[in-house]
């Protein structure tokens, strides 16, 4: 299968196009060097060239707090890059993947939300999002809308990696205990979509390690972790605190626990607990 990706630099591109080439597909990765997906020609004009079977679309404005003020540049890649990729993977007769975020509902649900939920994003970020979700359902006759959450890996920053680092040169850390999600390591992703895209079963998808777990409750798995299987010195004590405390100029959803009904139904096959995979980090 050929398959270009969007966003090859990034945190979950990069996986993405290891995962696939693994596989034995035909990746070529584009950065934001090589394709501005802002520019709807040469995002047109690229995809042409290369006639991919799929486009797997990992680029995105992902600074949620930065969105705030920086509004037009969130919706210029979110929304208007993704109906370039559309109308582009379209033109070429492509499937087209979009990754999308927990951040398009509000966060308010007492139970898991389910794909068909209605949505209600209530930052920039989560609203750009969205739109790119639309312009997708619109413009795209075969795609694939898959929203992943709390997102790690071993390329760029992350909570993970943020909480490595101060636990071993912080003596007190304070973490967010009323948030709850499912973290969700970008290769576990990366493998699911090689699975999604060579099926026909289109729509909309929840995909994330499976559990969940509140913020706080992820960094005590992480420093167990990181002492019991990498020797660690972790110095840090832990503290709960409440969103409250640490107040952020991007609102984050309280719940954002998504079930995986279109995965199950549709016969694919479910990522590893969190727990699990956070172990192969």
């Amino acid at each position: 299968m050929k398959v270009l990706v969007t966003g090859a630099s990034g945190q979950l591109g990069q996986d993405v196009v290891s995962v696939f080439q693994a596989q034995g597909h035909d990746v070529l990765g584009y950065n934001r060097e090589q394709l501005d997906i802002t520019n709807l020609e040469q995002a047109v004009k690229i995809v042409g060239q290369y006639q991919p079977d799929a486009v797997i679309h990992c680029a995105a404005y992902t600074a949620v707090d930065a969105a705030e003020t920086d509004v037009d540049r969130a919706y210029q890649v979110n929304a208007a890059g993704t109906r370039n990729m559309a109308l582009a993977a379209e033109k070429a007769g492509a499937k087209l993947v979009y990754i999308s975020t927990d951040y398009v509902f509000d966060g308010t649900a007492e139970q898991p939300y389910h794909e068909y939920d209605n949505t209600n994003p209530q930052s920039i970020y989560g609203k750009s999002k969205r739109a790119g979700e639309v312009l997708t359902q619109t413009l795209s006759s075969r795609y694939f809308i898959v929203r992943t959450s709390w997102v790690y890996g071993l390329h760029g920053n992350n909570f993970v990696k943020t909480m490595l680092k101060l636990g071993q040169e912080k003596p007190h850390l304070q973490v967010v205990n009323d948030q709850k999600g499912s973290p969700t390591y970008t290769v576990d992703l990366a493998r699911f979509l090689a699975e999604l895209v060579q099926t026909e079963k289109y729509g909309v998808y929840h995909a994330s390690n499976s559990g969940s777990c509140t913020w706080y409750e992820f960094t005590q798995a992480i420093f167990r972790d990181a002492v019991e299987l990498l020797n660690a010195k972790i110095k840090a004590t832990l503290e709960p605190c409440s969103t409250e405390q640490f107040p952020r100029p991007s609102a984050r959803p309280r719940n954002s626990v998504m079930e995986h009904i279109a995965i199950r139904t549709n016969g694919l096959h479910d990522l590893r607990d969190w727990r699990e995979a956070l172990r192969d980090f």
